[in-house]
């Protein structure tokens, strides 16, 4: 099976500030992929490049069938009502699936009759996910959909979009600054850094194959230090007398080690705070 998205040798630069370089990543189809990292690291740039909106420098990146892709701005035309940019999508896409988008606006309660202008921050994104799932798209990129939310919102967008995952075999690639957001809905994991790919992988596996270790401080330095087959240390360090470190592989550990699963938040931090390490499995064998 060929990926919803894949990218190779991708790179991307504004004049002469490379936004990404070296990015080889792959997203199976029917995975629910969270993009990660901080500001400025090339989520935003990654997403522009794979839906066709900016041409690669080098590289390439493309998708397997239809995309549809919904900005971080929710863009809407502030003076059509919610039925005319609904009239609107249905001519210019030939699978829109008009009556099921009026289905789910009207389950939310919002009015076909409202214009855009004067619709909530929830709703706009709402309308806005809605567009983008009436084009009946195989692979959905949403950048930062529940920016500026308040939790309610956050959860109801959330809460729709799964919905449309459970009815349908659809890929999503989504980006956010809260992991927590992402922890219950994802499967995928993608992490960018200052323009690099550094992890990426299945969520379970990545998890799996992660330890956080607490122990004596003086314990620290020997575990970075020894050859471990794969393993070791990805970040972290001393604290006064404790010292705690997030390792990949299973590493012989001194018995002074407390020894627990990384969770998900404490994975992709400890990246983040850890540049020059990764997680990068081969492209080979990721569409199964």
């Amino acid at each position: 099976m060929r990926p919803a998205l894949e990218a190779t040798g991708l790179g991307v630069r504004y004049r002469r500030t490379w936004a990404l370089r070296d990015c080889s990543l792959a997203v199976p189809a029917g995975r629910v992929a969270a993009l990660v990292g901080p500001n400025g690291a090339g989520k935003s740039t990654l997403m522009h490049a794979a839906v066709g909106l900016l041409r690669p420098a080098r590289g390439s990146v493309g998708v397997a069938g239809e995309v549809a892709f919904v900005a971080q701005d929710k863009p809407l035309y502030e003076g059509f009502t919610v039925a005319e940019m609904l009239s609107f999508g249905r001519r210019m896409n030939a699978r829109w699936d008009d009556q099921g988008a009026r289905d789910r606006l009207g389950a939310l309660g919002i009015p076909l009759d409202r214009k855009a202008g004067r619709l909530s921050g929830g709703q706009r994104a709402q309308v806005a996910l809605t567009l983008a799932l009436a084009r009946r798209p195989d692979l959905l990129v949403l950048d930062e959909p529940l920016a500026n939310l308040d939790p309610l919102a956050r959860h109801d967008v959330m809460r729709t979009l799964m919905g449309e995952v459970a009815e349908r075999e659809l890929t999503v690639l989504l980006s956010s600054h809260v992991v927590s957001d992402l922890e219950e809905t994802c499967d995928w994991l993608v992490v960018l850094n200052g323009g690099r790919l550094q992890v990426s992988g299945d969520i379970e596996d990545l998890l799996a194959d992660h330890l956080v270790l607490t122990g004596p401080a003086e314990l620290a330095g020997a575990l970075a230090a020894r050859p471990t087959g794969g393993a070791g240390v990805v970040s972290g360090g001393p604290a006064g007398r404790q010292a705690t470190l997030l390792v990949r592989g299973a590493p012989a550990l001194d018995p002074r080690w407390q020894a627990r699963p990384a969770g998900l938040e404490e994975l992709v931090m400890g990246y983040l705070r850890s540049p020059e390490s990764a997680a990068l499995p081969g492209l080979a064998g990721v569409g199964t």
